[in-house]
């Protein structure tokens, strides 16, 4: 219920909006496709066995809207998707005007998916060259790669879920857990291209029922193509060793007992510190957070016990370590490509070694040292005791 009122609040807001402020810009609202997301796939051409895009616009119409916001048909969805192909990105776009009588706004456009083959084969600078000189759409517009198919993570089995506002509401849920990368807008995205450094994105998988964050994109800095995926739990690791997360949980066990113990970050702060001796390059990641026992199942254990909280503590301390070193191990050594940040630190440190090794950055981070300390400090028990 809490959803559909939300979906109802947003299509209401966006119409009103847009009656409000048409009269200059002559666009009659009836006469508009809202654009709240675009998903971009790559397919093989049976003519000439040759590669084109498919591009897919989700639309919020007058018609939708109305729908939406009046009850409307359990049958009748709240968006709808536009599918069509073309050589490039725009011509794509232009071919929708002959199944459309709409003429597609894209002012409030809020993601873009891209698809799994496409950003294998393609350079991001190239798929994304249209987005970037595009007047309509904001810089604030969020990046995400899927993991397969893009279209069919626009796609809902529910009547009342407009698929990208999900999307965008799933990735905001970043400061609730580690499993989210915080969001990559437009704007960001074109300067880590620039920046020749691998990085990730947000990846999204599309399920029977709708769609689930799974994880992260890793993009090549020199190719500035998809290499590879994480997975969420790798994603938490990449959290802890950025710092980057407001809130999330640690699952861990007692030695003694075997029983769980979740820990709730209630803040997280990370400091990767390189150090430069006689031209050999090293790391030191501190990793510090306080927090609070959310869940502990050994019954016979007293909550405010000194000798229980250090326990918690070092077994909180040893899974954030599991965490950091198994996405370490597979972006450093597996893939090699430095996706975490270490080279941006070596740069600010040591400006004059890192422009010794950015040329062949990934290669050299491939086999640095890294050490890991890590600082748990329980502040509170929850209301338990």
């Amino acid at each position: 219920m809490r959803r559909k009122q939300a979906v109802q609040l947003f299509l209401t807001l966006t119409l009103v909006f847009i009656t409000l402020t048409g009269c200059w810009s002559s666009k009659e609202i009836e006469d508009l496709g809202l654009i709240i997301a675009t998903a971009v796939d790559l397919e093989t051409n049976e003519q000439d066995t040759g590669n084109v895009f498919k591009l897919t616009n989700q639309l919020v119409t007058a018609e939708t809207a109305n729908n939406a916001t009046n009850g409307g048909q359990a049958q009748v969805r709240p968006y709808k998707n536009i599918t069509e192909t073309g050589d490039a990105v725009i011509p794509a776009l232009r071919n929708m005007v002959l199944q459309s009588d709409k003429r597609a706004f894209g002012e409030h456009a809020k993601i873009v998916v891209l698809g799994e083959e496409l950003a294998r084969s393609y350079n991001l600078e190239q798929v994304l060259d249209f987005f970037r000189r595009e007047q309509e759409l904001r810089p604030s517009t969020l990046f995400v790669i899927a993991e397969g198919n893009a279209s069919k993570t626009l796609e809902s089995a529910e009547p009342t879920v407009i698929p990208a506002i999900q999307l965008v509401e799933m990735i905001q849920g970043a400061d609730r857990t580690t499993k989210i990368l915080t969001h990559m807008p437009m704007a960001k995205i074109e300067g880590l291209l620039n920046s020749g450094n691998s990085f990730l994105l947000q990846s999204v998988a599309a399920e029977k029922n709708g769609r689930k964050l799974s994880g992260a994109a890793m993009i090549d800095g020199k190719t500035k193509t998809l290499r590879a995926f994480l997975d969420d739990k790798e994603v938490e690791g990449v959290t802890w060793i950025k710092g980057k997360g407001k809130g999330g949980l640690v699952n861990s066990y007692d030695e003694e007992t075997r029983q769980p113990i979740v820990y709730e970050s209630m803040s997280m702060k990370s400091k990767i510190k390189p150090s430069v001796n006689k031209g050999s390059i090293s790391f030191t990641v501190k990793i510090e957070t306080e927090g609070r026992i959310a869940e502990q199942w050994d019954i016979n254990r007293k909550s405010f016990d000194e000798k229980n909280m250090k326990k918690a503590e070092k077994a909180t301390e040893k899974e954030i370590r599991r965490l950091a070193e198994k996405v370490l191990e597979k972006t450093q050594k597996e893939y090699k490509m430095d996706v975490l940040g270490f080279g941006k630190s070596l740069q600010i440190s040591y400006p004059q070694e890192w422009n010794k090794v950015k040329n062949n950055w990934d290669a050299t981070f491939s086999e640095v040292p890294v050490k890991f300390i890590i600082d748990v400090s329980i502040k509170e028990m929850g209301t338990s005791g």
